[in-house]
């Protein structure tokens, strides 16, 4: 049977109850007694989250999940016990972090990053996953529908809005014809998003040119090559490339080339500019899913949501760096960054 809400259990030792009763001094009614007790018992609920690796975007969902659960009145350590493990994007790890929290009888489990949400959902059908940030929820196997999930799992896809970032490309370089696409083949988001941004691109009429890397030892080599090759690079949500975006960057400053990447993160650490979705407010949306969830909605009638607000960043520095010309239209309402030291 699906577990949906909070346990209507109590977890405090009996400690604490003998403790309760000796400061009453047991000299009080029976109803005193067990008013004292009822005022000081705390319903714990477990979470579990699952930390795919460590690269800003990531941290940042994470921050807004924890935060938003706080605002709600789900503290650690108080009412609820809120379990973080970091993966440090090992399959296994993850499969064995998963694992722990279904032996710890998790009332909900967020999965930050696709890979991240599979492992949760590989381990239990019964405790409700929270799909934290997944690009195709439905081609990665985890909801039947978008509307109607039909499990266990329900959250937050972060569809890349690949066409305005393509269209974004275009405004900051009319004379460009020519796109280099860049992801990582280990990791299904990825796959999705580059091809997504494949397609944008010949929309728009971009010839593209594909690099695909599968570790990030493969990076510097990857955009070394295609930055002799295209007028711009740009990345898609890929978790991989995120954590080593300094060497990406690095290798596309030799040659004068602008990255433009699909998280606002990334155009802090080193990107130009990109149309997209703040990471914290991503996490902030989970947040307040996971709680819905706690509070008894049913995962898998309970709608997988997408995101709610995409804005234009850029990286000032970078820009004067590369002496490229932000276009006026999209001046007026950009978010500037600043660059990661």
């Amino acid at each position: 049977m699906m577990k949906n809400g909070m346990k209507n259990m109590f977890r405090m030792s009996s400690i604490l109850v003998i403790g309760l009763l000796a400061a009453c001094g047991n000299t009080g009614s029976e109803s005193d007694s067990s008013a004292a007790t009822t005022e000081s018992e705390q319903e714990q609920v477990y979470i579990g989250i699952l930390h795919l690796t460590t690269h800003p975007a990531l941290d940042q969902i994470t921050e807004g999940i924890m935060d938003e659960l706080a605002a709600a009145g789900y503290v650690d350590g108080e009412n609820a016990t809120i379990d973080f493990q970091n993966a440090q994007g090992d399959q296994a790890n993850m499969k064995s972090i998963a694992e722990s929290f279904v032996s710890h009888d998790a009332d909900i489990m967020i999965g930050v990053a696709t890979p991240a949400a599979q492992a949760l959902k590989n381990a239990s059908d019964e405790i409700p996953v929270i799909l934290g940030a997944v690009q195709d929820p439905v081609g990665a196997g985890l909801v039947e529908s978008l509307e109607a999930p039909g499990s266990n799992a329900t959250g937050l896809s972060n569809r890349t809005p690949s066409n305005e970032q393509m269209a974004l490309i275009k405004q900051f370089l009319p004379d460009a014809t020519t796109i280099g696409v860049m992801y990582t083949t280990a990791e299904d988001n990825a796959i999705i998003s580059g091809q997504r941004a494949e397609q944008a691109a010949a929309d728009l009429g971009f010839e593209v040119v594909t690099r695909t890397i599968t570790t990030s030892n493969d990076i510097a080599q990857a955009a070394e090559s295609l930055a002799k090759e295209v007028d711009a690079i740009y990345v898609p949500n890929d978790n991989v490339i995120a954590s080593g975006m300094a060497t990406l960057v690095d290798a596309a400053d030799a040659f004068g080339i602008p990255v433009f990447p699909a998280a606002d993160t990334m155009v802090k650490d080193g990107g130009v500019a990109t149309f997209a979705p703040s990471q914290y407010g991503m996490g902030t949306q989970i947040g307040q899913i996971a709680v819905d969830i706690l509070k008894g909605a049913d995962p898998a009638t309970y709608p997988v949501q997408l995101v709610k607000e995409n804005s234009v960043y850029i990286n000032q520095a970078k820009v004067d760096e590369l002496g490229l010309t932000i276009p006026e239209e999209v001046k007026a309402d950009a978010m500037f960054v600043e660059l990661a030291e």
